[in-house]
């Protein structure tokens, strides 16, 4: 979702086919971009499954694609999209990291780390999966601070 206001800014219109399982920030948005006084036909939210996947990337009226999530999808949405002559960008099982230095103010980097890893169920493409302290007193004061709050994390209801 976060590639739309490059392709606005750009003077293109934007198709957004959501995940079928959580539509409801993208039709949010398309209301709001509606009410805000976007013109009608700029900013578009398609659902559906695979059928409508498969449509945007057929759809001779479309040129490019741009795609974040699973390595498996990605590589479908590439292979249909550059078949069917699109210019496709495939952000696929993106693996970040997070570099802490010796002279890092270490309760930014703690609390960096906690959102980082943690914020939204560690789901989203930016998320980081290893952390790498530089010296080993760099990292043994990062375990130190991380782990009391990593022990208080409270997951689910």
């Amino acid at each position: 979702m976060w590639m739309f206001p490059m392709a606005l800014a750009c003077g293109n219109t934007f198709v957004l086919k959501p995940s079928e399982r959580d539509p409801g920030a993208p039709m949010m948005l398309a209301r709001l971009m509606s009410e805000a006084g976007a013109p009608d036909g700029v900013m578009n939210v398609v659902n559906g499954d695979k059928e409508a996947v498969d449509a945007i990337l057929d759809h001779p009226d479309i040129g490019a694609i741009s795609f974040v999530g699973s390595t498996p999808i990605g590589h479908y949405i590439y292979s249909r999209g550059t078949a069917n002559g699109k210019r496709v960008q495939a952000l696929c099982g993106a693996k970040n990291h997070m570099i802490i230095m010796p002279d890092a103010d270490m309760d930014q980097a703690v609390d960096a780390a906690m959102g980082a890893a943690y914020g939204s169920a560690g789901e989203r493409c930016m998320a980081i999966s290893a952390v790498l302290a530089v010296g080993d007193d760099t990292a043994d004061r990062f375990v130190q601070q991380l782990a009391p709050k990593v022990r208080a994390l409270k997951i689910g209801q």
